[in-house]
């Protein structure tokens, strides 16, 4: 490599060979690292470039990025703190991890917001350009961290990230300011070596980013490079560290890092093709969904049409317009949007057509916690329209598993006719973990028969039934003979004409909801090894990973305990409630306030009891290992420590 930097005696950067030192290296089976500095500091760029190339070792990995909701949000404050944590390991890992055995703190600000996580004897490398006087009392630092002892307990690496930036580009033709930008690549070299991550794809990427100003994409890769040497010839950093390659026992195939959005976006499209169904999008930008919508327009080849709209409601209102004409309707929101999407969902229901509504679920309420996770929307997506207009609702687990989950979305809506609704949330859209990119032989197949011909003495009814799925046949507006109208007033069963007759809209309200009810969904699988358990506990969604892992960690102490995780929160699987009988004590830790709980015990008179968290975070392996020991001692409480 070139551009080799180390530092003087009198501390100053300076290129060129030198001696280096001799280094030891130690093997480790995982590490957590926590990148963390303003929002417009490339912090998740950096992760995202750590993650990748992580990615292509051969590790499993799980990522939580964190960042403010503001596009700029205040520099150097505590609230414009944005962080990217990586969990990567030799075995298989469930979640971004609990603490970080490294913090990158970018300045004083990210130091504060995150130093409470890192535990006794962890590496923390800061950069000390940042600490002025200034940066230190804006964030409430009466004197500097870095020499009155209070980071005592922990190794500290205090490293000029911005002076050696600058140093190692002094002959590029950039300013100053220009020149500084690129300390995120520094770093991210020296963590490259440091962890011994390959660098040929970060190089590739830097240079395909900034393809249209080569100076600035070779500057990039120069203080890449940079502190890649750095951390080689330093005397401050004597050790790196090994993580071999993953060792579970993947299935064989191609895999890929993937973020949770990306991998929904590439199952929307694959329905498209198993349905033989144009795919259409009608969306307004909303974090944290609006990665779908930049996706989906990228695959006009596939078929995919996307429609950014001026607001939600006619995103909605083209999607249902495009399934009437025999598309495979999408739009994609969060919680606020769905508020304003309710009506036009209510007519997706009168009307029985296929639609996939994609709630990628934040903080709320209002406008909430733009860019912090939750799950929320349970009890929104399940009643939240007027009059009974039932909606089957199913949820992803983890980042890759989103493509699986759209896939059965289509599959229910199009096989039932009826709107759809996903239900991901911030932690899944945003982070990323290994994922097998499937062979098309293995996807479902989704064709439909649309209607073609009368069905009734020489008539079309539209609502005439499937005699097992309840589903009314698809006409394409068109088709000769097939001219039908339907709309939001009730209809009568069979012929569609309009029907104010009370016996009939209580045939037609029953109608739709046997419909739901009558949808295949797996049975729960219960993870019960010993088969001696006494204690359950039931996610769905996003903590499916933190439950996991917990878990583990109880049996691995020696206890006994049971898990199970649902898919399928409309209608639930058949076999739920002898599931929940076998159990003394049923525990649903949620990122709400206890939403499924809450239908647990209405529907199947179970006394389902709450761990429950809406911080705007994921739950930690730890905290629910202690609620899980907790209630089988008797002491459970319902609501995480904050």
């Amino acid at each position: 490599m070139s551009s080799q930097v180390s530092t003087s005696a009198n501390g100053q950067p300076v290129l060129g060979e030198q001696r280096e030192p001799v280094k030891e290296t130690r093997r480790l089976d995982r590490v957590i690292i926590r990148f963390a500095g303003d929002s417009g500091d490339g912090m998740q760029l950096t992760g995202d470039r750590f993650t990748s190339e992580t990615a292509s070792f051969g590790n499993d990995l799980s990522t939580l990025p964190n960042f403010p909701a503001e596009i700029r949000a205040p520099a150097g404050t505590l609230p414009g703190v944005s962080s990217f944590q990586l969990h990567f390991a030799d075995h298989d890992i469930l979640t971004p991890g609990d603490a970080p055995d490294v913090l990158v703190a970018m300045n004083p600000a990210a130091l504060k917001a995150n130093i409470a996580d890192v535990p006794r004897g962890a590496e923390v490398i800061v950069n000390t350009d940042e600490f002025t006087k200034r940066a230190m009392t804006k964030v409430g630092y009466p004197a500097s961290p870095l020499e009155d002892g209070s980071l005592a307990a922990y190794a500290v690496h205090p490293v000029p990230l911005t002076t050696l930036t600058v140093e190692a580009l002094k002959d590029f033709p950039l300013s100053r300011k220009e020149a500084e930008r690129s300390k995120n690549m520094f770093a991210l070299g020296l963590l490259s070596w440091m962890y011994h991550r390959p660098t040929e794809g970060t190089e590739r990427f830097l240079r395909s980013k900034f393809a249209k100003k080569p100076e600035l994409a070779e500057a990039n890769v120069t203080a890449f490079r940079a502190g890649w040497n750095f951390g080689e010839t330093t005397e401050d950093f004597a050790v790196s560290y090994e993580v071999a390659p993953a060792t579970k026992a993947f299935p064989p195939g191609t895999y890929r890092n993937i973020s949770g959005n990306l991998a929904l976006s590439y199952g929307l499209v694959a329905a498209s093709r198993q349905a033989d169904l144009p795919l259409f999008l009608g969306s307004y930008p909303i974090t944290p969904a609006s990665d779908i919508l930049h996706e989906l327009s990228r695959h006009k080849n596939f078929g995919v049409r996307t429609f950014q709209a001026e607001d939600e409601i006619a995103g909605i209102g083209a999607a249902l317009g495009a399934a009437f004409g025999g598309a495979l309707g999408v739009t994609t929101t969060s919680g606020p949007g769905v508020a304003l999407k309710s009506e036009t969902i209510g007519l997706a229901v009168s009307l029985e057509l296929p639609l996939l509504v994609i709630d990628i679920q934040r903080g709320g309420p209002s406008t909430g916690l733009p860019t912090k996770t939750e799950q929320a929307d349970l009890l929104q997506a399940m009643y939240g329209r007027n009059g009974e207009a039932p909606v089957p609702i199913i949820a992803p687990a983890t980042p890759g598993d989103c493509f699986n989950a759209a896939m059965e979305a289509a599959r229910i809506a199009l096989a039932y006719r009826t709107p759809v609704f996903l239900l991901s949330d911030g932690y899944l859209a945003n982070g990323s973990e290994p994922w097998r990119v499937p062979d098309v032989a293995e996807l479902p197949d989704l064709r439909v028969r649309f209607a073609t011909a009368p069905n009734h003495d020489g008539e079309f009814w539209p609502y005439l039934r499937d005699p097992e799925t309840l589903a009314r046949p698809w006409a394409v507006p068109g088709t000769p003979g097939l001219e039908h109208r339907i709309g939001g007033i009730e209809k009568q069963d069979g012929t569609g004409n309009i029907s104010y007759d009370p016996a009939n809209h209580d045939h037609m309200v029953r109608t739709r909801q046997a419909k739901i009810d009558g949808i295949t969904v797996p049975d729960i699988v219960v993870d019960d090894p010993e088969d001696r358990a006494r204690t359950l506990v039931l996610g769905w969604g996003s903590t499916y990973g933190p439950i996991t892992a917990a878990v583990r960690r109880v049996r691995g102490a020696g206890g006994a305990v049971a898990q199970a995780h649902l898919r399928h929160l409309n209608p639930f699987p058949r076999n739920l409630g002898e599931v929940l009988g076998r159990y003394d004590n049923v525990l649903v830790p949620e990122m709400n306030l206890g939403q499924l709980a809450h239908l647990l015990r209405a529907k199947y008179l179970v006394d389902a009891r709450s761990y429950t968290q809406v911080t705007g975070l994921p739950f930690k392996a730890e905290q629910l290992a202690r609620a899980i020991a907790a209630i089988e001692n008797g002491t459970q409480e319902e609501s995480a420590d904050v």
